[in-house]
């Protein structure tokens, strides 16, 4: 099931310089690692935000959430918005 998601991240003032730097080196090994996988398909930078629009593939809701959840940087996300996807008929390419 593919899904786009939107999330923005909001971090704290007065949060830990070093603090921060570690979770967002998490963030990047984790998120290496799904996309390498294939189930985060695409991730795209919002410009001038901490924010970012991505697709993910996954076998449910469920896998998503957990995904979700599980990122380094999700106690600071002020936002995260699920959009499920279906294939359009009129899309020329089938993925």
């Amino acid at each position: 099931m593919l899904y786009l998601v939107h999330m923005q991240v909001g971090i704290p003032a007065g949060t830990d310089p070093a603090e921060l730097e570690r979770l967002q080196a998490e963030e990047r090994i984790f998120s290496h690692r799904l996309q390498t996988e294939g189930t985060w398909r695409h991730l795209w930078r919002v410009t001038g935000e901490f924010a970012n629009y991505s697709v993910f593939d996954v076998e449910s809701h469920d896998q998503l959430h957990t995904l979700l959840t599980s990122l380094p940087l999700y106690r600071f996300m002020t936002l995260v918005h699920v959009t499920p996807l279906a294939h359009h008929p009129s899309a020329i390419a089938s993925d």
